[in-house]
């Protein structure tokens, strides 16, 4: 289906009338259009994360009920944007949903309007698997390691022993759960999964930045490594 449904003027002009601009916005970034949110839309989205009076709760709140939609489109484009603004906006967005005991639970969803909904939806549940990992990873590190500083004075690099078995591990299962999206080029065959599989590329890009740092760090701390395993030990 191409082109704006009725229900997304519909859905864009129940937010309208309410003097919700955000929601609007929302609505206007994940309509039934098989192509990626429109770049205007994701704009005003990651400007809105930067003002103070805008209700991050209730923009997130808006992601995950256009994420619960019928429609493989919809829904993917709402983790689609919400990705987006996890690596560009305001650090407070990626924050609020670190803070949420639940994000998305799409872990059984399936669109059976056609066999692409089918194809479609095995990418979504993998997608809503990372994004959750993505901020769990925050809550356990309290930053997101697509936005710390990388290299030799990198966070990583210069992070003490005890924070550093700890992030080693989360960042891996962060890792892990990128690659399980496991996309082949024929799958990429419309805007919308195409624009998750660059947002991925590029997050997996500072991803093993950080981890190589860790790696390196890690080695650097080999010895300090060994007394605390030995010192484990004699306590067990």
């Amino acid at each position: 289906m191409s082109g704006q449904t009725l229900t997304d003027r519909i859905a864009a002009a129940q937010y309208s009338l309410t003097g919700s601009e955000v929601a609007r916005a929302v609505c206007k970034a994940t309509t039934h259009e098989v192509m990626a949110p429109k770049k205007k839309h994701l704009e005003y989205l990651i400007q809105a994360t930067q003002e103070s009076n805008v209700n991050i709760p209730q923009m997130a709140d808006t992601l995950f009920e256009r994420a619960g939609n019928a429609s493989w489109i919809v829904v993917f484009k709402a983790l689609v944007t919400t990705h987006h603004l996890m690596v560009h906006g305001n650090e407070k967005f990626i924050q609020y949903l670190a803070s949420r005991n639940t994000l998305f639970n799409l872990s059984n969803f399936l669109d059976k309007t056609g066999s692409h909904g089918y194809d479609m939806s095995t990418f979504i549940r993998r997608y809503s698997r990372y994004l959750n990992e993505k901020a769990f990873a925050y809550r356990q590190m309290a930053f997101d390691f697509g936005r710390v500083k990388k290299g030799a004075d990198g966070v990583m690099r210069t992070m003490s022993t005890d924070k550093l078995l700890k992030g080693m591990p989360t960042l891996q299962s962060q890792i892990d759960a990128l690659l399980e999206f496991d996309v082949n080029p024929k799958d990429l065959a419309n805007g919308v999964i195409n624009a998750a599989f660059l947002l991925l590329f590029k997050d997996l890009i500072k991803l093993y930045a950080c981890y190589n740092d860790g790696i390196i760090n890690l080695l650097g701390k080999s010895q300090e490594l060994y007394e605390c395993i030995e010192i484990s030990k004699s306590l067990v």
